[in-house]
This record gives C-alpha cells, sequence and structure tokens, in this order.
C-alpha cells in the first residue's frame, strides 16, 4: 500500500474486537462453480475485483495491527493540493462493490445518492462499536449525513457467537417494521453479552425501541429471511477480509476500529474530494445555445 493509504488506514488496535483466544470468524460459505462458459465471461472482472479486496483487506489489516495512537499528529489530512493517491480507483472500485444505496433500505441513514458512502461491519456484543455508535455516529449524522454528504450502511458481522447472532437477526427484524436505528442504538446504549441477549430481552429493548407487533418481531427474529440476511452481510465482510469490529469502508477506503471523530472526518474529506475530482464540473452557461442570440 501507498504511504497514504497506509496513514488513513491507521488505528490503534485496541479499538477493535476479534474473537477471543485465536478463534477464527468463519469463512463464507463455497458457491457451486460457475460453468466455464460463465467463468471465461466474468474472468475480466473477477480479476480486478480480487484486486480490490487485496488492497482493502491489507489495509483493514493494517489498520487492525497498527499500534499507532489516536492522538497521534502525523496522520494523512485531506488537502485539495493533495497530490493523487494512486489507489484511488480501487478504492472507487470497493465503494461501487459494497456500497449498495438501495432506496428504503432499512439498514441504512442518508440520501441512496449521497457523495460518500460509511460502510460499517459490526458486532452487538462489541464495545468498541457501542462506542462509535454513542459518539461518534451522532456527529457524523448531524454533520455530514442531515447535510446529505454521507450515507451510512449498517452491516450484520456477528462474530462472537450466539448471542451475537440472535442480536443481528433481532435488528433486522426491527428494521422490518421501521425500528432498526432505534433497536441498533437501544442495544447499544450499554455493553451487552450473553444472557444480555436473549431472546426476552431483545423483545423487551423492541418494545422501548418502539417495535409496535412483538409476535411479529419475534417470528421475523426466528425466520429464515433474518437467518438469509445477516449471513449475506457476513458474507461480504469475509471477502473483503473483516476480520475485527467496527470495521470500516468511507468512500471504499478502509478503517478499523472506534476511532476519534476527527478520523472519520479526514475519511469523509477525503473521499468526497476524491468523488468531486472525477465529477465533471458544469460551467454557468452549460445547456445554453451557443453563437449568441441570433444562432
Amino acid at each position: 500500500m501507498s504511504p497514504s493509504s497506509k496513514n488513513n488506514a491507521r488505528s490503534d488496535k485496541k479499538n477493535a474486537r476479534t474473537p477471543k483466544n485465536g478463534q477464527k470468524a468463519p469463512s463464507a460459505k463455497k458457491t457451486p462453480a460457475a460453468s466455464s462458459t460463465t467463468g471465461r465471461r466474468l474472468a475480466a472482472v473477477g480479476a480486478g475485483a480480487a484486486l480490490v479486496v487485496a488492497v482493502v483487506a491489507a489495509g483493514l489489516a493494517i489498520a487492525k495491527s497498527s499500534g499507532g495512537s489516536g492522538g497521534s499528529d502525523d496522520r494523512a489530512k485531506p488537502a485539495a493540493t493533495a497530490s493523487p493517491d494512486p489507489q484511488q480507483p480501487l478504492f472507487d472500485e470497493a465503494e461501487r462493490m459494497t456500497s449498495r444505496r438501495e432506496k428504503g433500505d432499512p439498514l441504512a441513514l442518508g440520501k441512496p445518492d449521497a457523495p460518500v458512502v460509511l460502510v460499517e461491519y459490526a458486532d452487538y456484543q462489541c464495545s468498541f462499536c457501542g462506542r462509535f455508535t454513542r459518539e461518534s455516529q451522532p456527529e457524523l449524522i448531524k454533520k455530514y449525513v442531515d447535510e446529505g454528504v454521507l450515507r451510512i450502511e449498517f452491516r450484520n458481522f456477528p462474530i462472537f457467537g450466539d448471542p451475537s447472532q440472535r442480536a443481528a437477526r433481532a435488528s433486522w427484524a426491527a428494521g422490518r417494521q421501521g425500528r432498526f436505528w432505534q433497536f441498533h442504538d437501544e442495544l447499544y446504549a450499554k455493553t451487552r453479552k450473553g444472557d444480555a441477549l436473549a431472546e426476552d430481552k431483545l423483545v423487551d429493548m423492541a418494545r422501548t425501541a418502539g417495535v409496535g407487533d412483538l409476535d411479529r418481531f419475534r417470528a421475523d427474529m426466528k425466520s429464515d429471511a433474518a437467518e438469509e440476511a445477516v449471513k449475506k452481510d457476513q458474507q461480504e465482510g469475509y471477502r473483503l477480509g473483516v476480520s475485527s469490529t467496527p470495521s470500516f469502508l468511507v468512500g471504499g477506503r478502509p478503517l478499523a476500529g472506534a476511532q476519534p471523530m476527527k478520523e472519520f472526518e479526514a475519511a469523509v474529506e477525503q473521499a468526497r474530494l476524491a468523488k468531486a475530482a472525477r465529477t465533471p464540473q458544469t460551467t454557468e452557461d452549460s445547456g445554453k445555445p451557443k453563437g449568441g442570440p441570433g444562432a
């Protein structure tokens, strides 16, 4: 990775959680092999996607292993005069691959066409994920989401066992009734682990979050659809090399851990500048007929 990419991916490893005792996060299940015809047709696309995934995975690994302090002053700061990052096209492609931008997505905040998308991979037993939700997320919403600059898309990435899986499915079920973010914030209001995420406790939290039909909530939480939705999020993260929570992609650029707000501000501004640099600029007389009034 370029020095710029390493600086932008820096993270205090104490700000992210990984499975204990060397336990590996489960790998994404393999899908049946495609036909040779399909394989040939997608070969070029697959090669490009593999490169993008490799760059993102490397960035997340650097962010996870770095011992850099959140208060250091040598991290890269976005500036209009900064040299173009040669890896920017790969980050652009990573954003295209991971940003769903689906209208009406209950697990997203912000306009589908916002210039920058922040994708978060998180576990509901992760205390650092809770810190991000309580400390940085409200500021990001006020400063960027409400202004139409940023869209936040949440991905369930349960890596700490059955309670995490159950909470992830419950959050999806709350989203079915339009209360995902209220339930999400209630879950993260304090650190909850193990029995605190039992089914009855999750139902109580759903009631507090304003979920209206609790019988439907229970049924949705246990449904195959909930399991498939969570699995889809997990597999996306595994393909990118996510192994700790929280992990983020900001405009396709990796950032890991519950970083200070200024880290997220720098990442959003950098992504916004990169987007502006590749967006055609219109002039005041754009669309006007040429040659003067008599043309």
